[in-house]
């Protein structure tokens, strides 16, 4: 997970695999660090058993696989079963703290729902998959999702088994792994065509629900 460094000359003599410590400060502006302090330099086995294995991500063009998960109202719902309409699809957990990572990520997704409401559910579906499925059970899904206007025909908060919810991550090039209470994951924003092909797929947090909308619009006009 990126995180904004409130003192850039804390990093000069950091280097990648690094053990350092830091206090995390959620803020309305944004979620920063400091107090940032070297512990240790790069192990000899550093990216080996620190870091995540790298996924084999579906190409832009390529067709995404198949998958069932279970939404919040508890039905099943298959990518396969969505052919014909654009399939906008986010990650998340729902106990995310900070407020700049997955719940902006979802209040993006928010703001297509309002711009083409018309068209949710009909032409147009969106999926926010938990990778948080032991405790993102369908219950807490419905009770997060009523807080973005969630709860409404074509847009499902998803979660599964361990291993159907790893194999959809795995296809979108999702890391996350337990850290300290919390879940480090990286972000991203996937856009499906009608034929179910990946189109567009967009990393970080560094983007507005209107730069999403209007992504979603022109993969909608095609």
């Amino acid at each position: 997970m990126p995180f904004a460094v409130r003192d850039q000359g804390a990093l000069r003599d950091v280097r990648a695999g690094d053990v350092i410590s830091f206090r995390l400060r959620p803020k309305r502006s944004g979620t920063e660090i400091d107090h940032l302090k070297h512990l240790s330099a790069k192990g000899a086995d550093s990216g080996l058993t620190m870091t995540p294995a790298a996924t084999a991500l579906v190409s832009v063009g390529e067709a995404v696989p198949d998958f069932i998960l279970t939404n919040q109202f508890g039905a099943s719902v298959s990518l396969s079963s969505l052919r014909g309409t654009v399939v906008a699809v986010t990650f998340i957990y729902s106990r995310c703290p900070l407020p700049d990572y997955c719940p902006r990520v979802v209040a993006n997704l928010s703001e297509v729902r309002k711009r083409f409401r018309e068209r949710l559910g009909r032409d147009l579906t969106l999926l926010t998959v938990s990778f948080d499925p032991q405790y993102d059970t369908p219950e807490v899904l419905r009770v997060y999702a009523e807080q973005f206007g969630g709860n409404v025909p074509g847009w499902h908060f998803l979660s599964g088994s361990a291993g159907a919810i790893k194999a959809v991550c795995d296809s979108f090039g999702i890391e996350y792994w337990p850290d300290q209470g919390m879940i480090t994951h990286t972000l991203q924003t996937a856009v499906i065509d009608r034929e179910g092909k990946l189109r567009a797929s967009i990393e970080g947090r560094g983007f507005t629900g209107r730069q999403i909308a209007d992504l979603v619009g022109t993969i909608l006009e095609r």
